[in-house]
């Protein structure tokens, strides 16, 4: 079985995003004005699989 990063829509609209997961690492990174809550997490997904999604996101 294959797996890599992925973006899917879910039920209610919202979408989730499997990728690798890079809070310790990028916490301190984050350009100024951006926070993070304390249960959100920092994920990286590749710039290949952002491109592909596009077409599957709806405009509204």
């Amino acid at each position: 079985m294959e797996t890599c990063p992925d973006i899917f829509e879910l039920s209610d609209g919202n979408f989730a995003v499997i990728g690798t997961e890079a809070t310790d690492d990028l916490d301190a990174l984050l350009p100024p004005g951006v926070t993070r809550a304390d249960g959100e997490r920092i994920v990286v997904i590749t710039r290949e699989t952002i491109v592909r999604a596009k077409r599957d996101i709806p405009e509204h």
